[in-house]
């Protein structure tokens, strides 16, 4: 290694461990104001937090910091490929925000972090016009961003998927929700019209806070969660933080009348904890944790909620447990009652509680929406009747107020670009499961509760290469294969043909 390369390379580490404290306090008062923060507190609290990101955004962006990356990236081929990894990541992220200031940056933080206060007042009052002047800051946010871009898409809204799915654009999205549009909506209108009845008078049964936490305790012991490198506890919006690499947090929301919804948010919650809990060290150390992207991330949550979680095999090995935490709830129900159960199709207005087949409806709709928002076509003040509009034309069903219909997500509050992943996920999911299938009996493994199996399969060929490559290359080398939604379509198929007895 070239002597100026492994100086640059010291005193990049360095900067980086310093602005790694910087982002680990942040995302620790973070967790605070979207968890235990009194109400008044959160503005003051979101300034805070804005604070300390642009401290660690300012040492990323000093004119030392970026000649010291582009002496990285330039001799990048005698690098390990670790580093050579996080020096083409340095200089991507830095082609990406040189030309935004630590001032413009500090502010489009307390934009977000307004948005989010806004949003949950907004929220809790069911009244989107208390949204819409941060939801307009946001959207002037995002394409200001957009237009710092040292090479801006033609395609504004492309830069901001960009951010969450590296390399994935709207026109690969249109071609593939085009099929999806074209084998969904016809077996839905078939699956609505099967006489196949399932039972739910259970579901809605009342459950207290306790019982539903020590079934939350239980499921994420289950599927290998490390609880002496996490937590769990409640917040208005489920979500999974990882501060650091022994530090990784699930948060889950309990609804009285619904025991399922807090099952299912932890399972899912749990899957994104296990991608990091299970990340290599080695990654840790060379600040390349930071690559994979909102798709990697949420096929691995969507994977173990759905395919997992939902699976006959799981709800046969959990269900005498959870029938001894929540009697009154499941004390005449069979596990096969409770299968059918978390698996009915039925349209329905919060995207969270959708069930797996519908799911991508709901996705689809955001998708639509946000392009609309970027691209002008769309008034802020319009959102909630443009919403209801397309869940009754999607869906059949419309939102009575705000609160469970356009408010209803907190993903905005942090920018536009964010939902495709869920959907992708989804996409990316089913083809590496087939993949899993060739070498392990997945079934058997679940019924037998042999999740060391799984989520070692898991880390050997999903958890340890996501840093290491765009997601289109992970997925080929993960199956050989290109990106393709049939297998998850064909899941879906064969999976609700048989459940409806169509």
């Amino acid at each position: 290694m070239r002597s100026e390369t492994k100086q640059a390379l010291h005193k990049i580490r360095e900067t980086l461990t310093e602005a790694a404290r910087y982002d680990h306090a942040g995302s620790l008062l973070t967790f605070d104001m979207e968890t235990i923060c009194p109400p008044k507190a959160m503005e003051e609290q979101g300034d805070l937090v804005s604070f300390i990101e642009n401290k660690a955004f300012s040492l990323r962006h000093t004119p030392e910091f970026e000649d010291q990356v582009r002496t990285l990236y330039q001799n990048r081929e005698d690098l390990e490929d670790t580093d050579r990894i996080l020096a083409e990541s340095l200089f991507r992220e830095m082609e990406k925000t040189k030309n935004i200031s630590p001032e413009q940056a500090l502010e489009f933080s307390k934009v977000y972090n307004k948005a989010y206060v806004d949003w949950i007042q907004a929220k809790n009052k069911s009244d989107f016009s208390l949204y819409v002047p941060s939801l307009k800051a946001v959207r002037e946010a995002d394409l200001k961003k957009q237009s710092l871009l040292e090479h801006p898409s033609p395609v504004v809204y492309d830069d901001l998927l960009d951010i969450y799915e590296r390399g994935m654009t709207s026109g690969q999205l249109d071609v593939i929700f085009d099929a999806c549009r074209e084998r969904l909506v016809p077996l839905l209108r078939k699956i609505l019209a099967s006489k196949k009845k399932i039972r739910t008078d259970f579901t809605c049964r009342r459950v207290d806070e306790k019982s539903q936490e020590t079934a939350a305790r239980y499921l994420l012991q289950v599927i290998g969660y490390d609880f002496e490198r996490g937590l769990l506890t409640t917040t208005e919006h489920p979500f999974t933080d990882t501060p650091g690499r022994d530090d990784v947090r699930v948060t889950t929301h309990y609804y009285p009348e619904n025991f399922m919804s807090s099952m299912y948010s932890v399972i899912h919650e749990g899957g994104h904890a296990l991608f990091d809990q299970n990340q290599p060290r080695a990654h840790w150390d060379h600040f390349i944790t930071g690559e994979k992207t909102m798709g990697q991330h949420e096929s691995v949550s969507r994977f173990y909620e759905n395919r997992i979680g939902r699976s006959e095999a799981f709800i046969s090995l959990v269900f005498p447990e959870l029938k001894k935490i929540m009697p009154e709830a499941l004390g005449d129900v069979s596990s096969r009652e409770l299968y059918e159960a978390v698996n009915q199709v039925h349209p329905t207005l919060i995207r969270t509680e959708a069930d797996e087949f519908t799911y991508t409806f709901h996705i689809m709709i955001r998708y639509e929406i946000e392009k609309m928002i970027v691209n002008g076509q769309a008034k802020i003040e319009d959102l909630p009747r443009i919403w209801n509009d397309k869940y009754e034309e999607y869906l059949g069903v419309r939102p009575a107020n705000d609160r469970e219909g356009v408010l209803q997500d907190v993903h905005w509050t942090s920018g536009f670009g964010y939902f495709p992943t869920y959907a992708l996920g989804n996409f990316y999911n089913a083809m590496y499961y087939n993949q899993m299938a060739k070498e392990i009996d997945i079934g058997a493994a679940i019924g037998a509760g042999r999740f060391d199996l799984i989520n070692g399969w898991m880390r050997d060929h999903i958890f340890n290469i996501a840093d290491r490559m765009a997601p289109s290359e992970w997925i080929r080398a993960i199956t050989g294969r290109a990106l393709t939604p049939d297998d998850f379509l064909d899941y879906l198929e064969s999976k609700y043909t048989a459940l409806y007895e169509l």
